[in-house]
């Protein structure tokens, strides 16, 4: 009789998630069309399945003892920074090689990472680079050198570079401690890094160009803004990624030309941690004394529903949350945890649209406090913020809709992952994140079936539609693609 080893019980696995955007804003398909319409959906499922790709293919694998290793797959700050990279290579983006111009006709751009864990540093941002080819390498770059740059190797002075860091009067022996970090001194870094710089003229380019100047002239005229019209889209966005890997690591990456015809030398909110970019990790505090109903009420606090006319138990309120759609479908502190379980919940985010506005309400820390403290799924918190007639919104005042203040969205990824005593992964749950409360926001992400999706326009526009040629766009809007069709060199 031949003899089968018994499968062994397989823990759950951590499975990577990837999102990305390419900004938001006045996007309408009056002021987008069916031709740029095609080019943005064409360009969105191709990165996002090339990265996609990148993220489940190995990247090491080796020899331990007398077995192979699991092989080793990319990180997510790499899987973030991978798909950002081609965001920055493409010209239809506001970044790098698509950026917008200022005032004075020249390119100043912004990039920030941040991860959940990892990095003694967590998140980081420069600003006012104009010669950095890739700004997201070298935010990651300065990202991975801060365990040096804080640790005892910095201390005792092994951690300094041994290149030259002396440029033009500047001495920059390494980023130090700081977390932002501004032009001249940044591509000095940049160099040392080993990074390419390229002549700001590649940088350029005629569609940008001519919005600069188109908004310039109306400016002029007193027939419009400068920096926003209610006619076309002017980019005031970033483009941006945020991953899972299988470690059940966070990132969110972002890279940003600014806004359009923004004076020399502002900052916006892509490099400031907290404004344009989140990322953290904490452990869930169960009390096992606290019934489901204290989940029930505090969600129906933050969403400002009505109390209920009749008075169910706590029974079958646990029951029918079982039952009910999302939001009541997630609720992280319903059950007590068993004895020796620790459970740890983690979100991800990357901002984009009026970056000062951002600034103004701290949008991704504030998403992310709602859903930490406020101990509520991060999609409530998120629409509190960035969803329409969220704090994004309301903080624009009277000016909503007549100057751009207010308008953006986020992306991001929450994940709640649950180990036993030993460490071993008991069960997880990762949920995509995204919502704008402006005209549009250029997404796509790998969706549960590992299918490629992309969307521009809110969910309820497709009731809208129009019976004219527009129909075709709201048609390929969350339609599920095969990656392995968009992996291939499309754009």
């Amino acid at each position: 009789m031949e003899y089968k080893q018994q499968p062994e019980n397989v823990a759950p696995q951590i499975k990577p998630r990837l999102i990305i955007h390419g900004g938001a804003g006045n996007i309408t398909p009056d002021t987008l069309g069916p031709e740029k319409y095609e080019q943005y959906r064409r360009a969105l499922l191709s990165i996002v399945s090339k990265t996609d790709t990148y993220m489940r293919t190995p990247v090491a694998a080796g020899k331990d003892g007398y077995s192979y290793s699991a092989p080793k797959y990319p990180s997510a700050l790499d899987i973030a920074t991978f798909a950002v990279v081609l965001l920055e290579n493409n010209p239809l983006f506001n970044s790098a090689h698509g950026a917008v111009f200022t005032r004075d006709g020249i390119n100043e751009m912004d990039s920030s990472v941040m991860v959940s864990r990892g990095y003694a540093k967590r998140g980081v941002g420069l600003t006012g680079l104009r010669r950095v080819k890739n700004p997201i390498l070298l935010a990651k770059a300065m990202l991975e050198h801060g365990d040096e740059d804080l640790g005892k190797k910095a201390e005792s002075g092994l951690g300094q570079s041994n290149m030259p860091v002396h440029s033009q009067g500047l001495d920059v022996p390494s980023a130090q401690g700081h977390t932002l970090i501004h032009g001249e001194t940044a591509e000095v870094l940049a160099t040392m890094y080993g990074l390419e710089l390229v002549d700001p003229s590649y940088f350029f380019t005629q569609n940008r160009w001519d919005e600069h100047i188109r908004a310039l002239e109306k400016e002029k005229a007193k027939t419009g803004r400068a920096t926003w019209s209610a006619e076309e889209y002017l980019p005031q966005g970033t483009c941006g990624a945020v991953a899972l890997d299988a470690e059940g690591v966070v990132c969110a990456a972002t890279s940003t030309g600014g806004m359009t015809n923004k004076l020399t030398g502002r900052v916006g909110d892509t490099p400031v941690v907290g404004a344009g970019f989140w990322a953290e990790e904490w452990a869930e505090n169960i009390d096992p004394s606290s019934p489901a109903v204290e989940s029930w009420q505090g969600l129906r606090q933050h969403l400002d529903m009505p109390g209920p006319v009749v008075e169910l138990s706590s029974n079958l309120r646990s029951l029918l949350a079982d039952c009910l759609p999302t939001p009541f479908m997630y609720t992280p502190l319903a059950q007590p945890a068993p004895v020796g379980l620790k459970t740890t919940r983690s979100i991800a985010l990357s901002g984009t649209g009026n970056g000062d506005s951002f600034l103004r309400v701290a949008a991704t820390r504030t998403v992310g406090s709602i859903a930490r403290w406020g101990r509520l799924p991060a999609v409530v918190a998120l629409r509190r913020i960035a969803g329409q007639g969220g704090e994004l919104e309301k903080s624009a005042g009277d000016r909503w809709t007549k100057t751009g203040e207010g308008e953006g969205g986020m992306i991001g990824i929450e994940t709640t992952i649950s180990r036993d005593e030993a460490g071993r992964v008991i069960s997880t749950h990762a949920e995509i994140l995204q919502d704008h409360n402006c005209g549009g926001m250029y997404r796509a992400w790998i969706n549960d079936d590992g299918k490629a999706v992309m969307r521009i326009f809110h969910p309820d526009k497709d009731r809208d539609r129009d019976a004219d040629e527009r129909t075709d766009m709201f048609d390929a809007e969350e339609r599920a693609e095969d990656v392995w069709r968009w992996s291939a060199d499309k754009v």
